[in-house]
């Protein structure tokens, strides 16, 4: 798992992203153990309290589940794990939105922009791996 800090938001809420991205590209799946908080700290290089803060977030918000002397797991809630996909989509569609209605552009022709710009990249990414 790579791991880049950034400085515009905390980095235990950066490592909360991280694992919502890996469950949503499902590379993480439920019930799969995940790497304990001091292995997580040297292999993300941040501080153990840092990756403690970010695993109580995941636990208050249902993405893991930890029981006492076992290593902390993915969640095996299907509604929890589809919710992951649907609000890293949502987070980037309300920034895309945000950014663009200052232009005024009508919604059909951004969505026909966006579908060509989406398939192009795709499209890329295919020629990069081959």
């Amino acid at each position: 798992m790579e791991f880049i800090v950034n400085n515009r938001e905390p980095v235990y809420l950066q490592v909360v992203r991280h694992f919502k991205q890996q469950i949503a590209k499902r590379l993480l799946e439920a019930g799969q153990e995940i790497p304990s908080r001091r292995e997580l700290a040297v292999q993300f290089n941040i501080n153990p309290n840092t990756v403690q803060k970010a695993y109580k977030e995941m636990e208050e918000q249902g993405l893991i589940t930890t029981e006492r002397n076992f290593p902390s797991k993915i969640t095996t809630d299907i509604n929890v794990l589809n919710g992951v996909r649907n609000e890293l989509i949502m987070e980037a569609v309300n920034e895309f939105v945000d950014s663009i209605k200052v232009i005024n552009v009508p919604v059909e022709e951004l969505l026909t922009m966006v579908k060509q710009n989406y398939e192009q990249k795709i499209k890329e990414e295919g020629k990069g791996e081959a």
